[in-house]
Formats: C-alpha cells, structure tokens, sequence
C-alpha cells in the first residue's frame, strides 16, 4: 500500500513514510528552532489522543513545521514523484516550501492499526491563512512512485462546516497490484491549521466526520 499511497499530496507522502512506524531518516539540515513550552504545550493539547484499537506510530514531533524530520521526507518524496499534473501533488494542503509556513510552530503525530493509519499536523501560522479548494483539473490524475504507476481520484466531501473554515476530501489512490482509500480533512480556528490524513483499504465518510469533529475539539480547546 505505500507506493499506492504516496504522491496524492504532500502531507500523504510524509503520511507513506510515518504512519507505517518507519522513522524518517534524520534531516541534514540544522537543528530546527524549538518552540517555546507554552507553544509546545498548546500544539501538543491539539493533537488527538490515541484511538481506541490504534497505537502510536510516530511522533509526536514538535518544531517548525519546515524543519520536522517527517515534512522533510515528505518534500524529499513529492520531489521524485513524477506527477501528470505536478501542481496537484501538493493541492489543497499547507505549502511548507514557502517561509511563512516552513517557520511556523508545529506537531506531527501518527497512529496505525492493520486496518489502516491516522496522520494529523497542526501547524500554529504567523496570519490566519487556509489552503485553497482543490482544482478541478486535480480531481483525477496520475503519477509514477517509485516505478509504479498510482491513478488518483479525489471527490470533495460535503462535511459539516467546522472550526472557522474547513474542507475534506475522498481520495482513492489505484496502483498496479495495490489500492487504498485516502480520506483528507482540514480545519482552521484562528491562526492555527489542522491537517488529518486516514488511510485504509475502504474510508467511510461518516468515520471521517467524527474523526474531524473529535480532532476539532481539542483544536477549540487548545485555542481557547
């Protein structure tokens, strides 16, 4: 299922290499700027707890969002994954290549079951900022990972409204011998994003839903 994973967007690619309890491998850069305790704090009060019948597979990982270890895979993989569309590949998620979003404070966390993962970002931004929709010319294309050809499919979902602004997506990602289903959500309060990433062989939107709602919560409580 990882090469049929990656390539869909950038946070997947980072989803390919952290959710499957592979640690990425140590950035070359510097030693990325810390935090404070009381923004580690509310970034770690964001995240979701573990999900009942799931453990944790990375993380978390608190710094700037450009400089955490799994975002930098995730670049490191979208940059050698030759997309039909190279403008899809990162659509409708946080752009960590430009500076106002690589430097801003960050926590990454995976969970993994047999049945599938949850990967969730929360990125604490300078200016309320959120991505734009996904274009329509990104609703199908395709991308050769890895020497495996991965046909992607997106359908955007009419999720209840959360948060300040949200959005989610369906993805189903059909590689050569392997498929799976990506479910994307996004929510802003304030200054901060959410990014969640589910994946498995079927997600269900209504799974999807209350997963935002409870990630969503804790997003309102750590905010506050």
């Amino acid at each position: 299922m990882r090469k049929a994973v990656s390539g869909v967007f950038l946070t997947t690619l980072v989803l390919a290499g952290c959710s499957s309890g592979e640690a990425p491998e140590p950035a070359a850069s510097a030693t990325p700027a810390q935090p404070s305790a009381a923004e580690t704090a509310k970034l770690r009060a964001a995240l979701l707890p573990v999900p009942k019948g799931m453990s944790i597979a990375y993380g978390p990982e608190v710094g700037a969002f450009g400089t955490l270890k799994s975002t930098q895979q995730g670049m490191e993989a979208l940059r050698h994954a030759k997309a039909e569309r190279p403008e899809c590949a990162g659509a409708a998620q946080l752009d960590a290549a430009r500076p106002e979003v690589a430097k801003s404070p960050a926590a990454v966390v995976a969970f993994s079951a047999d049945r599938g993962s949850i990967t969730q970002a929360v990125v604490s931004l300078p200016a309320p900022a959120f991505p734009a929709p996904l274009p329509k010319q990104c609703a199908s294309y395709t991308a050769d990972v890895g020497g495996t050809k991965v046909t992607y499919r997106t359908r955007t979902l009419k999720m209840p409204v959360k948060g300040d602004e949200s959005q989610a997506y369906l993805t189903t990602a059909a590689g050569e011998k392997n498929n799976a289903q990506i479910g994307s959500v996004m929510i802003r309060r304030g200054a901060v994003v959410m990014s969640m990433l589910v994946v498995g062989q079927q997600v269900k939107p209504q799974g999807l839903y209350e997963l935002a709602r409870l990630a969503d919560q804790s997003l309102a409580k750590a905010t506050a």
